[in-house]
């Protein structure tokens, strides 16, 4: 990677949404795209999950389960990828990956693969190749809808969703959007290193997972 445009984001220059308010707006705009792609970075290595009923399953410890739940999912990404071919606006994400993997990014990958199998592009970085950029810091969680608005996605300290940061700075966007795209291009697809760091892993121990109900 090359590509040395600033990255960072002012959020004082941005306008702060709440969960509910982040939501809404993201959907609105993310409907309304057409004819331009999209693009997610995905760097942290632990979220928590909300309304999935996988996540759930894996916190109880039943590992087979959550995957079967993940597998469940299929007709409805291979849903989102066929009405986001017909009107020629694909989301394409990049998920940063850092090993040995946590036990969220061990569940997360299995529910991209299943994502990438159902038509919708997922590659991996490694991400050692971003630490040349993470001096003061690990790089934000970013989306850019067709090339009009990008968004800061904000989650707390334990990981939860916690609304996001809307920019509409055209320098800031078109600078994110080079750099997703290019991570893309330079990134593994999703069944490959899921075959080769993945497959072959025991089931992940969820005392290592933070209860948090």
């Amino acid at each position: 990677m090359s590509d040395h445009t600033p990255l960072a984001l002012d959020r004082s220059r941005g306008d702060r949404l709440g969960l509910a308010e982040y939501r809404h707006d993201f959907r609105q705009r993310d409907e309304a795209v057409t004819g331009r792609h999209s693009w997610k970075f995905e760097r942290r290595q632990h979220f928590q999950e909300q309304s999935s009923p996988s996540w759930e399953a894996f916190r109880r410890g039943k590992w087979e389960e959550a995957l079967r739940l993940t597998g469940e999912g299929r007709k409805h990404w291979q849903s989102i990828a066929r009405e986001d071919a017909e009107r020629g606006s694909v989301f394409h994400r990049v998920r940063v990956v850092e090993e040995p993997l946590t036990p969220y990014m061990q569940w997360e990958l299995h529910a991209l693969r299943v994502q990438g199998e159902s038509g919708l592009p997922v590659r991996v970085v490694d991400g050692r190749e971003l630490r040349r950029l993470e001096s003061a810091g690990p790089l934000p969680e970013v989306v850019v809808l067709g090339g009009e608005v990008l968004y800061e996605v904000v989650y707390t300290d334990d990981g939860f969703l916690d609304g996001g940061v809307r920019h509409t700075a055209p320098e800031s966007i078109a600078s994110w959007e080079r750099f997703i795209t290019r991570l893309y291009e330079e990134g593994e697809e999703i069944g490959s290193y899921f075959s080769r760091r993945v497959s072959h892993l025991p089931a992940p121990m969820t005392s290592q997972v933070a209860d948090h109900h």
